[in-house]
This record gives C-alpha cells, sequence and structure tokens, in this order.
C-alpha cells in the first residue's frame, strides 16, 4: 500500500524523497521504526484498543469512484486539518482494499454520518461485500464520489498528500466542495458502541 501511495505522489509531481535537513535550532525527528520480533512492544494492542476506545468520535463513509465502479469504506479517524487552504485527513489501513482505488481515483467524498445510520456504517465496514448493494447515492459536487442520501455533511475532496504512520497511512484531502443539512444528530463511536449526542 506503501507502495501505491508512491506511485501516486509521484504521478501528481509531489516529492517522495526524504525531507531536507531540519534548520539549525530545530528538535530532531523520531526515527520510523516497527518493533522487531525479538523485542516486546511497549503498549499491548489490547490495551491500546481499551484505552483508546475512550475517545469518542464521529463516523463517517469515506466514497470514491473508479474505473471499477463505486467504492467506499467506513472511517472514524476523520478531523479537518487547515482552514486556509481548507483540507482535511483521515487514516486509512496500510491492508485496505478501498485506499488503492482511492489513490487511483484521485479523489474522495467524505460522508457525516447521522444518528440513524449505524447499519450503513456497518455495511461499509464489511470487507469483500458489495457496500454498494441497496444504497442509494447520487455525485458530489465537484469528484463525481458517491455522495450518500440522508447524510447530514459531506466533504467532496481530492488527494493533496498522503503520509505513512505506523500500519496506517495518513491522506490528506484538499476540499473542493461541501454541504450539511440544518439538522440532524451525529452517530457517535464510544468503546465499540455506537450512540447519540444529547445536549
Amino acid at each position: 500500500m506503501a507502495a501505491t501511495a508512491v506511485r501516486y505522489l509521484r504521478s501528481v509531481g509531489s516529492a517522495t524523497a526524504a525531507a531536507p535537513a531540519a534548520p539549525p535550532g530545530a528538535l530532531p525527528r523520531p526515527d520510523l521504526r516497527a518493533v522487531p520480533d525479538d523485542e516486546r512492544p511497549p503498549v499491548a494492542p489490547a490495551e491500546f484498543r481499551r484505552v483508546l476506545g475512550h475517545f469518542a468520535s464521529g463516523v463517517t463513509v469515506v466514497t470514491t469512484r473508479d474505473a471499477d465502479g463505486p467504492a467506499g469504506f467506513a472511517c472514524q479517524s476523520f478531523a479537518s486539518l487547515s482552514l486556509d487552504p481548507p483540507l482535511v485527513s483521515f487514516m486509512v489501513a496500510r491492508t485496505s482494499t478501498t485506499w488503492p482505488r482511492i489513490a487511483r481515483a484521485g479523489a474522495f467524498c467524505v460522508n457525516i454520518l447521522g444518528a440513524e445510520q449505524g447499519a450503513l456504517c456497518r455495511g461499509f465496514a464489511v470487507s469483500g461485500a458489495d457496500k454498494f448493494a441497496g444504497v442509494p447515492y447520487g455525485e458530489a459536487a465537484a469528484t463525481g464520489s458517491p455522495l450518500l442520501d440522508g447524510v447530514p455533511a459531506w466533504i467532496d475532496c481530492r488527494v493533496h498528500a498522503v503520509h505513512t504512520g505506523g500500519d496506517h497511512l495518513i491522506v490528506v484531502g484538499r476540499v473542493e466542495a461541501l454541504g450539511a443539512a440544518e439538522e440532524g444528530d451525529p452517530l457517535l463511536f464510544h468503546r465499540g458502541a455506537f450512540g447519540r449526542f444529547s445536549p
């Protein structure tokens, strides 16, 4: 998957070489490294998931369209990144089968899910299934990526940059168009379960 990211960045003329030397006085950059087989991980994966599960998040479905049709996956690791220029980000596992299709298309739409769309989220969280079966959608304004019917908000983007992040990739999108309904509660995810906002 990292090779896919590098190929994408090269195709659009973005730099993929090592960053230039830090200016004098700057803090050193930590090396990215994996834990060797003979070294104990500093944090047990199960404990990592348990503790991080206490952080409640919204839930999205990131969609794209390539030559093979629509594709998408459920994603809770989405965030706004920059106002000027308008950038957002999401994280995707290196093992994702949807990510290479997003990279090929060079565009995606973040569909922010509402409180009643837990079943829709579950459908897009399943690997290998026809995730769009029975799911009505249109086209996002700028890129034509699938815009799911009934979502309270959406952000239409082109891939701006891709960074490595351990077993995930950090995808940065430049916002081309977006929209939101005036009403509607968000779908929340907390400690492995869906919930809703109570003001």
